[in-house]
């Protein structure tokens, strides 16, 4: 469980956090999304302790995020995975050492035979084979996701955490990542967290839905509530996101 209290923070004067409250069950997948600027980034950075609040906490499996030493920190983020918005591969690197970095960075002593296989597991699992010793210059935006989602699957997370997943690809290519997102979730059982302003994501893989407003969750419920209320600010960021 992913426990967010009273959570505050801001940077100079500008407020982005004003009293976050959010809880993310284990398992569970929930899509947050808001305008840009409204702090959804700022929140998952707090999850993952490379933020501190002002005020409020972060807890995780019990832990206050803020209150844990360097080493500990380190421990509990190898329980996340993170697909970057822009899938932050490495562009001198090959798919493979790409996926497999995080194993080469463990000091886990994972021996090559064993690295090899759970990059192949990882690769068959968002869909790819056969790209091994491609580089990111020669894989479409697309593959480029796919790639990104398998290094972090490649620690076998507990909780993934995307940012803006389908940014940047055609409709089509969105809703293959959205039911993927969907898919691994399934399979998995792990703690998804999508943040996004794409509401077709929203439809196509929440369970539950947080609408972030002027730095505090003006709404958390089903898809389905979100888009039949009749409240003026959901329906206006719904037009908006939609044209």
């Amino acid at each position: 469980m992913i426990e967010i209290v009273d959570l505050h923070k801001s940077f100079g004067n500008n407020k982005v956090l004003q009293g976050v409250n959010l809880t993310i069950d284990a398992g569970e997948t929930i899509v947050i999304i808001g305008r840009s600027g409204c702090g959804k980034s700022v929140l998952i950075k707090h999850i993952v302790g490379l933020l501190e609040p002002d005020s409020g906490f972060v807890k995780v499996e019990g832990k206050i995020v803020s209150d844990l030493s360097l080493k500990e920190l380190y421990e509990l983020r190898k329980k996340f995975g993170f697909l970057f918005q822009g899938s932050a591969l490495f562009d001198s690197m090959t798919v493979f050492e790409n996926v497999s970095l995080p194993l080469v960075e463990s000091k886990n002593g994972y021996s090559k035979s064993e690295i090899n296989k759970i990059v192949d597991e990882k690769l068959e699992l968002v869909g790819l084979k056969d790209i091994l010793d491609l580089k990111p210059s020669e894989l479409s935006g697309g593959m480029k996701k796919r790639v990104a989602l398998a290094r972090a699957l490649v620690t076998n997370p507990n909780y993934i955490l995307y940012d803006e997943p389908t940014t940047g690809l055609d409709p089509i290519m969105s809703d293959s990542i959205d039911h993927l997102i969907k898919d691994l979730a399934e399979k998995l059982k792990v703690t998804s967290i999508v943040v996004t302003h794409d509401m077709y994501s929203v439809k196509n893989v929440a369970k539950k839905v947080a609408m972030m407003y002027e730095g505090t969750i003006y709404f958390i419920g089903k898809p389905e509530e979100l888009l039949n209320s009749p409240d003026g600010v959901i329906q206006d960021f719904i037009r908006r996101t939609e044209v």
